[in-house]
């Protein structure tokens, strides 16, 4: 999957809401929409709603590739299928709108209260936003992302204080891109390193020489 620093006005919105880098997150798919060609990526864009796009949509953006680890052949083709399946739907803006009461809480409540005080999304299954749409499709196959944990002392005599730890799934609606690049379950892909990167091989402009006077 790939995340994207934007460069619009809404894109710095998200990023100041998210205090990250990312504002955008998308699916990369490659051919599997059918065209052996076309390298794509689907995504949901605020104008046109889910829709599949090329790579070179994001030519001169900065970008990062974060791959989910451990996937067989079927859970990545379920996954892509998910996704593909919502091709056409539209944006919820109203999952943006929630998600800035849930990132900007006001009157300030405990974090463990403000799910309930706050009917995330429009409700519309037909509708989703970029981060939305890409953590439902991972969920879909059981693939975890940033579970919240909860902690249980085991009641255990040979191991005291020893403690379980219980993950439960997040609600797909709150997520935001940054999280796919925080979650230990992503790994991050830099092609210079996977393409063989050699140290003694760049090129360096040589710096001039200071003369010295007395």
């Amino acid at each position: 999957m790939l995340l994207v620093e934007g460069e619009s006005r809404f894109s710095v919105g998200i990023k100041y809401l998210t205090q990250s880098t990312w504002s955008h997150a998308a699916l990369y798919v490659g051919a599997a929409l059918g065209d052996p060609l076309k390298r794509c990526v689907v995504e949901a864009d605020v104008i046109e709603g889910i829709r599949a796009v090329g790579l070179d949509e994001f030519a001169g953006l900065h970008v990062r590739i974060c791959r989910p680890v451990g996937l067989s052949p079927d859970e990545i083709r379920a996954v892509i299928g998910h996704a593909a399946q919502r091709l056409g739907q539209r944006y919820d803006l109203k999952n943006i709108i929630d998600l800035v009461r849930w990132l900007l809480p006001t009157p300030p409540v405990p974090t463990r209260w403000r799910r309930r005080l706050i009917a995330l999304g429009s409700g519309d299954p037909t509708r989703a936003i970029c981060s939305t749409l890409v953590a439902e499709a991972f969920q879909s196959v059981g693939y975890p992302i940033l579970p919240s944990i909860e902690r249980r002392d085991r009641q255990d005599p040979l191991c005291p204080g020893c403690v379980d730890e219980i993950l439960h799934v997040r609600h797909h609606t709150l997520f935001v891109p940054r999280d796919f690049d925080v979650s230990p379950y992503f790994q991050v892909v830099k092609p210079t390193l996977e393409a063989g990167f050699d140290p003694r091989r760049v090129t360096w402009a040589q710096m001039q020489r200071q003369e010295s006077f007395p």
